[in-house]
């Protein structure tokens, strides 16, 4: 059966975790950065049992420390970490290697700041023909109307808006999948 091109496919997928720092988490809104932590923990959880790879980045660490622990916690043992300064993750030493080594071409964009290195993020890897899925309950920005502004630039530049739940089932992509029980119990 054919299949649309924007649904996502495990074979096909990359979770990029970008900035998931403390000091830049404690600067967010509290519901927004919350959200953002446990759905990201969900994309990880989905993400280990079905063998999808995870990169991350943290930016400049030196002065903004490290990814959260919980988020740390939760990476499969084969992610790769890499330390950047340019706002885009395109723009970390060894990134656009590990990335296209890998052969996938369907990067799903979770962290933050959703108007800075997410948006950065998602615009040079659409300008490198990847396809580009946000999702929107698994980024935040420290002002609302920085998020929203930014999801409405990426969505007019073909970058597929998503949420972690659409996500999820379209990596399972039918209720018969060995992981299914496992992976919907991630839904909250």
């Amino acid at each position: 059966m054919n299949t649309h091109p924007s649904l996502l496919k495990t074979l096909d997928s990359v979770l990029v975790i970008v900035d998931m720092q403390t000091t830049l988490s404690s600067v967010m809104p509290e519901n927004e950065a919350q959200s953002m932590h446990e759905n990201t923990l969900s994309l990880l959880e989905a993400a280990k049992k079905l063998s999808i790879p995870v990169l991350l980045t943290e930016q400049y660490p030196q002065g903004l420390g490290h990814t959260e622990d919980q988020i740390k916690d939760a990476l499969p043992d084969n992610a790769q970490l890499f330390d950047k300064t340019a706002f885009s993750c395109c723009g970390a030493s060894g990134f656009m290697p590990a990335l296209e080594k890998m052969g996938r071409k369907q990067i799903i964009l979770v962290g933050q700041e959703a108007h800075v290195c997410i948006l950065q993020t998602a615009l040079d890897l659409t300008a490198q023909n990847f396809q580009v899925h946000v999702v929107e309950d698994a980024i935040c920005a420290r002002k609302t109307e920085h998020k929203f502004f930014a999801l409405q630039r990426l969505q007019s530049q073909n970058v597929v808006i998503s949420n972690y739940e659409s996500v999820l089932f379209e990596w399972l992509r039918d209720a018969s999948h060995p992981d299914f029980r496992a992976i919907s119990g991630l839904l909250r």
